[in-house]
C-alpha cells in the first residue's frame, strides 16, 4: 500500500509540473501571437498569390518560338549510328574564317545544344561570331542496340572518324579538339593516342585526376557497384535514371529553393524563356550504353588510370606524356561534378610545352550560361585559339 502511495505521489508531481509547462508554453505562444504584424502577413500572403497568377498567365502566353533552342544553322555532314557530325554555317566573311576547323566533343550524359541554349548566351553563336570553323558531334539517343557500344568505339571510332572527315573536307593535316566535361576526357585520350591530328587541346570541366573525393560524385563513382547497376537495366541505362543521380548531388538547390524562388520571377517574360530553356536540356538526358558507362566508370573513377598512365583504350596505350600541342585548361572554382583538383594535375602530366591554366569563380554549368561566360570565359578560349590558328 506504502509503495501505491509513492507511486500515486510521484505521478501528481509529474502531472503538476506538465500542467505548469503547458501553462508557460501557452503563454509565451500567446505572448508570440501578440507580436505579430497580421496584417502585414495577409499583405504578403496576398501578394504571393498575386505574384502567382501574373507568373502562370505569362507562362501560359509563351509560344513555342519564344522557347526554341539549338537555332543556328547546320548541317549533317556525317554521321555513324546515333551519332551525327554536324557543321555550322559562318556568321562571318570567308576572309575571316580561321584557317583551324574546331571540332567539339560534349559528353555522352547530356545534350550538346546547351551551348545554343538561348540566342543572348549562345556559346556556339560565339564562336561562329568570332570567326571559328565549328563542327560538333552529337551523340544521339543510344537503345539497346548500342548497349555494348565500348570506349574504343566512342574514342577510336566514332571520334576519330569525325576528325579524319574534318581533316579530308577542309584539306588539314591537324584540327583544334575542343572537349567539355566527359568529353573533355575522350578529347584527351584521342589526343594522347593521335597526336598528330590535333593541332590544339581545349578541355573544360573536364575530369583528368578521379582520386579526389571534394565532390559526393566522385564518391559515389568510387564505390558504385557498375556491374550490377546497368545489369540492372539490361545493359542500358536510361537517361532519366543518370539525370536524378545528378539532380541529388545538390537537392536543396536543384530542387526545393529552384522552384520556391522561381515564383518571384514568374511574370518576367525573358527569365521564363531562359528558366524554361534550361529546365528542357536538364531532363533531355540520353541513355547510356552500359558497356561504355562500366569501363569508364572502373577504368577512371575506380582506378584512376588515366592519370598514371595505365589506361588503355582499345589496342592504345594512354600515355599524357605524349600529349605536346598547345593546351588551354578551363576549370569552374565553385564546380560541384568537376573539382578543379580533377583538372589541375593535367597541367604537370602532358607533355606540352605551350600550356595555360583558368580557373573562373563559377559553377559547372555557368561555364556556358552565364553572364561571365559570354564576358570572360569565352572571350579568353577564343583568343588563345586565334593567336595559334
Amino acid at each position: 500500500m506504502a509503495d501505491n502511495n509513492v507511486n500515486m505521489f510521484d505521478f501528481q508531481k509529474n502531472f503538476e509540473k506538465a500542467v505548469d509547462f503547458q501553462k508557460d508554453a501557452v503563454a509565451n505562444m500567446a505572448e508570440i501571437a501578440q507580436s505579430f504584424d497580421y496584417k502585414k502577413i495577409m499583405d504578403e500572403v496576398v501578394d504571393y498569390q498575386k505574384e502567382l497568377v501574373d507568373g502562370i498567365k505569362t507562362v501560359m502566353e509563351l509560344k513555342p518560338e519564344d522557347l526554341a533552342m539549338d537555332q543556328l544553322e547546320k548541317d549533317v555532314v556525317f554521321s555513324i549510328g546515333t551519332m551525327k557530325l554536324y557543321h555550322y554555317k559562318p556568321l562571318v566573311a570567308a576572309s575571316k574564317i580561321c584557317k583551324t576547323p574546331t571540332l567539339v566533343c560534349y559528353a555522352l550524359v547530356n545534350r550538346q545544344y546547351m551551348m545554343d541554349l538561348q540566342p543572348d548566351r549562345s556559346v556556339f553563336k560565339n564562336f561562329l561570331e568570332n570567326g571559328l570553323d565549328l563542327y560538333v558531334i552529337d551523340w544521339g539517343y543510344p537503345t539497346g542496340q548500342d548497349m555494348y557500344l565500348t570506349l574504343d568505339d566512342y574514342i577510336n571510332w566514332y571520334l576519330d572518324d569525325c576528325v579524319e572527315f574534318i581533316k579530308k573536307e577542309k584539306k588539314v593535316s591537324s584540327i583544334n579538339l575542343y572537349g567539355i566535361c566527359q568529353g573533355g576526357t575522350f578529347s584527351t585520350i584521342y589526343t594522347a593516342t593521335h597526336p598528330k591530328n590535333i593541332k590544339n587541346l581545349v578541355t573544360m570541366v573536364v575530369p583528368i585526376d578521379f582520386s579526389p573525393n571534394d565532390g559526393l560524385l566522385m564518391h559515389w563513382g568510387k564505390y558504385l557497384n557498375i556491374d550490377n547497376f546497368v545489369a540492372a537495366y539490361n545493359g542500358v541505362v536510361p537517361g532519366d535514371i543518370m539525370n536524378f543521380a545528378f539532380v541529388i548531388l545538390k537537392p536543396l538547390t536543384l530542387t526545393l529553393n529552384k522552384y520556391v524562388t522561381l515564383v518571384e520571377k514568374m511574370s518576367d517574360k525573358t527569365y521564363m524563356e531562359n528558366n524554361l530553356r534550361m529546365e528542357a536540356w536538364t531532363f533531355d538526358s540520353p541513355n547510356m550504353a552500359g558497356e561504355a558507362l562500366k569501363e569508364f566508370n572502373t577504368k577512371c573513377y575506380v582506378n584512376n588510370e588515366l592519370i598514371q598512365n595505365k589506361m588503355v583504350v582499345g589496342d592504345k596505350k594512354v600515355d599524357l606524356k605524349k600529349i605536346t600541342c598547345p593546351l588551354l585548361v578551363c576549370v569552374a572554382e565553385k564546380d560541384h561534378l568537376v573539382p578543379p583538383a580533377c583538372s589541375r594535375p593535367f597541367m604537370d602530366a602532358v607533355g606540352s610545352k605551350d600550356k595555360e591554366y583558368h580557373e573562373f569563380p563559377t559553377g559547372h554549368i555557368g561555364m556556358f550560361t552565364s553572364s561571365r561566360s559570354r564576358k570572360e570565359i569565352m572571350p579568353t578560349i577564343i583568343e588563345w585559339m586565334k593567336a595559334r590558328d
